[in-house]
């Protein structure tokens, strides 16, 4: 792992990742993945308009936005910018703050050097840091809760290891599979899923039987909803397994009512999904049973509000499970534009080259 150096930094960054660290299809270096117009640009420009050097700025239009990607962009460039030893390149670092219209990296250079690159690096730096943004606005909401990224089934599987870059920047270091930490060094983790406890006819003390007679060595933490009545069965289950057992989840669609309301009152509240009401009763009827070692994970269409309501709350939960408020990627879209020509500023109406003494040369090669 020496061509990483993942390390945190005191403000919680991580250290610059080299073009060893990423699995790029070489099919960029023939401007597969590009917008054709810029292809088509650099074939002109080659043949009429060749040396001349520009300045091209990327930035985004949401404050309180964490950049992420910036890596991977230079990155990119590094490996398939024509002559990349002879750009100038500046950036900010994965994991920085930034506001709306901040210039996070800027590139100076001959255009038909990297110019074709322009719509990879838009869409890196907008998946990245929409998911680095959510992640840090879940973390805030957490305030201190553990919790690990599900977004696995939330998206394309080919996402899975630069959003769990991201998500690690912001904050989040556990994960479900092994793809979303495989940039940072970290395998996933988890138990048993609902089909474990379907295969054995939703029964959840056998599923749990069966998983300790695989992994002896693990205590158990088993979803609970499988029968949509999950103080019965928290309950049933932790007499069976006794200190066995670590750890129960939550994950009650927002479709169903637990059981444990049929009959009452519940007027004044929501009762679908997971809500505080089920999670109150829940660690109660542990407690009052003799259980309260057993933690309560939830997880199911959990956000940043919903999240922030309830540990500002106090709701009685050990561990939150987080997945596609994670990777909605529309939280933050990047443009880029040359705004300089030849040492001057030349751009559309509406862009200027916009200073910033936070942009940090970047040295080639970084390794």
């Amino acid at each position: 792992m020496e061509e990483k150096e993942i390390h945190l930094k005191e403000a919680g960054k991580i250290s610059r990742l080299t073009n060893k660290t990423f699995q790029f299809d070489p099919r960029i270096a023939e401007g597969y993945y590009s917008a054709n117009y810029f292809l088509k640009s650099r074939e002109i420009v080659l043949h009429h308009e060749p040396n001349h050097i520009v300045t091209e700025q990327w930035f985004q239009r949401r404050n309180d936005s964490m950049v992420c990607g910036l890596d991977e962009s230079i990155a990119i460039l590094h490996t398939f910018a024509h002559h990349p030893e002879n750009l100038l390149i500046e950036a900010l670092n994965d994991g920085d703050l930034i506001a709306a219209g901040e210039p996070v990296l800027k590139v100076t250079g001959k255009y038909e050097d990297f110019g074709f690159l322009e719509s990879l690096i838009d869409g890196i730096l907008a998946r990245r840091s929409s998911v680095a943004t959510n992640v840090k606005d879940v973390v805030k909401a957490l305030r201190g809760k553990p919790t690990f990224s599900m977004a696995d089934r939330q998206d394309d599987y080919l996402t899975q290891p630069g959003d769990g870059y991201a998500t690690y920047v912001a904050g989040i270091k556990a994960f479900s599979t092994d793809a979303q930490g495989s940039w940072v060094d970290k395998k996933g983790m988890g138990t048993m899923p609902h089909a474990l406890i379907e295969i054995c006819g939703g029964d959840i003390c056998r599923a749990s039987d069966i998983y300790l007679a695989e992994y002896p060595d693990q205590p158990v933490t088993a979803l609970i909803d499988y029968n949509n009545n999950v103080t019965v069965d928290a309950v049933k289950l932790a007499q069976h397994l006794g200190h066995k057992l670590k750890a129960i989840r939550v994950d009650t669609s927002l479709s169903m009512v637990d059981h444990y309301f049929d009959g009452k009152d519940t007027t004044g509240f929501n009762p679908h999904g997971v809500c505080k009401q089920l999670i109150y009763a829940l660690r109660k009827i542990l407690d009052e049973a003799g259980f309260s070692f057993v933690k309560i994970i939830v997880s199911s269409s959990f956000t940043a509000p919903k999240i922030n309501e309830w540990t500002l709350e106090g709701v009685p939960v050990d561990m939150y499970g987080v997945g596609t408020t994670l990777v909605n990627n529309t939280t933050c879209g990047f443009t880029g534009d040359l705004v300089m020509l030849d040492g001057k500023p030349e751009a559309k109406e509406g862009r200027r080259n916009i200073p910033s003494q936070r942009l940090k040369k970047v040295p080639y090669p970084i390794y």
